[in-house]
C-alpha cells in the first residue's frame, strides 16, 4: 500500500457495481500521474509494481492503451476499468480534470469491445464523464458532477451509474483515518455527489449499487460484509427501498454487459442466488446493512448460509 493515515490507501481503485463482483476487472487503467499511479513513489518502482503485482497499470497514448487492455484480457479479465478522471484518495490530482484522452478512451473501449468486455470508468468531473461517455463506457462510478447533459446522455447510451456513496459516508465518518489532502477533497465533493445522484435517479439514469470497499475486517470501516450500507445512502438520496434493492440485485449484473451472469431475478432461467432476512428491508432498509439479519444464502441454488429448510 502507499503511504497513508489509518486505514485509508493513499490510491486505489474505485468502487464498482454489485454484478461486478462475478468478474475480474484486472488492473486499473491509469495515466501516468494519474488516479490510479502511485505518486509517492519513483515511475521506475511503478511500472515494476504493475508488472509485477497487476493490480494497477499506467497506460499513455493510443498504443500504450490498446496494449495495456490487451494484456488485462491476456490475464483473463471480463471487464476493463479505467480511471478517466482524478480522485480524492490520490495525492496529486483533481477529482474534476479529465485524464484519458478522447482517442485513448475510443481504443481502450474498441479493444475491450473486439472481445465482448465492457469499461467501467472511474469519473468524477463532467469533462472525463462526456468522454468516457462518448467513447461507448457502460458504467460511470462515482459521477461526482453530472449535471442534466450527462444524465440525458447517460440514458440515451443506455450507460449505468454506479455512485459508491458509502466510501464518501465512510470517510466523513471516520475522517481521523483520512489523510488532509484527500479530506480536502471529500468535503468539496460530498453535497455535490449527493445532488448529482439524486439529479440522476430523477431524470431516469439507470443506477446499480455499488460501494467502493477495500478492506477486510469487519471492525474497520469500509469493510467486506458492510456492503448493505449502500442500500441505505442510496434511500437516503430518494430511491425507495424498492429501488434501492433493485439497484443492488436486477441491476448489477447489467453493468457486466455481454458478461453478465443470469443472475439479479427471481425468474425462469435465472440462477437461484437469494438471500433472507429476519425482517422487512421495505419498511426498514438498514436491516439490509447488518449481517446479524441475514439468514440464508443461496448460491445458483446451493445454500451456502443458514439451517436447511425443513
Amino acid at each position: 500500500m502507499p503511504p497513508g493515515t489509518g486505514p485509508w490507501p493513499s490510491c486505489r481503485g474505485c468502487g464498482t457495481a454489485t454484478g461486478i463482483s462475478w468478474a475480474r476487472a484486472g488492473a486499473i487503467l491509469s495515466t501516468t500521474g494519474g488516479h490510479g499511479d502511485l505518486h509517492s513513489y519513483p515511475l521506475p518502482w511503478m511500472e515494476d509494481y504493475a508488472r509485477l503485482v497487476g493490480t494497477m497499470c499506467l497506460a499513455d497514448g493510443v498504443a500504450g492503451c490498446q496494449r495495456a487492455v490487451r494484456e488485462q484480457l491476456r490475464r483473463g479479465a471480463r471487464l476493463i476499468k479505467v480511471c478517466a478522471s482524478g480522485g480524492v484518495l490520490s495525492e496529486l490530482d483533481d477529482p474534476i480534470h479529465q485524464q484519458f484522452t478522447a482517442a485513448e478512451l475510443r481504443a481502450i473501449v474498441e479493444v475491450a469491445a473486439l472481445a465482448e468486455r465492457p469499461v467501467a470508468a472511474h469519473c468524477h468531473g463532467k469533462p472525463g464523464i462526456m468522454a468516457a461517455l462518448e467513447a461507448g463506457v457502460l458504467t460511470i462510478e462515482h459521477g461526482t458532477y453530472l449535471d442534466d447533459e450527462c444524465c440525458d446522455a447517460m440514458r440515451e447510451s443506455g450507460a449505468i451509474l454506479v455512485p459508491t456513496r458509502t466510501i464518501i459516508e465512510d470517510m466523513l465518518a471516520y475522517s481521523e483515518g483520512v489523510p488532509g489532502y484527500a479530506m480536502a477533497k471529500l468535503r468539496a465533493i460530498a453535497d455535490v455527489h449527493a445532488e448529482a445522484v439524486a439529479r440522476a435517479r430523477e431524470r431516469g439514469v439507470t443506477i446499480a449499487a455499488g460501494t467502493d470497499i477495500a478492506l477486510t475486517g469487519m471492525e474497520l470501516p469500509n469493510s467486506w460484509g458492510h456492503n448493505g450500507k449502500e442500500l441505505a445512502h442510496l434511500v437516503d438520496l430518494g430511491m425507495t427501498p424498492l429501488a434501492a434493492i433493485e439497484a443492488a440485485t436486477a441491476a448489477g449484473p447489467a453493468t457486466l454487459g455481454p458478461q453478465a451472469p443470469r443472475s439479479g431475478l427471481l425468474a425462469a432461467g435465472y440462477d437461484a442466488d437469494v438471500i433472507t432476512v429476519d425482517a422487512d428491508p421495505l419498511a426498514d432498509i438498514s436491516v439490509l446493512a447488518k449481517p446479524a439479519h441475514l439468514t440464508a444464502v443461496w448460491t445458483a441454488g446451493r445454500q451456502v448460509k443458514g439451517a436447511p429448510p425443513e
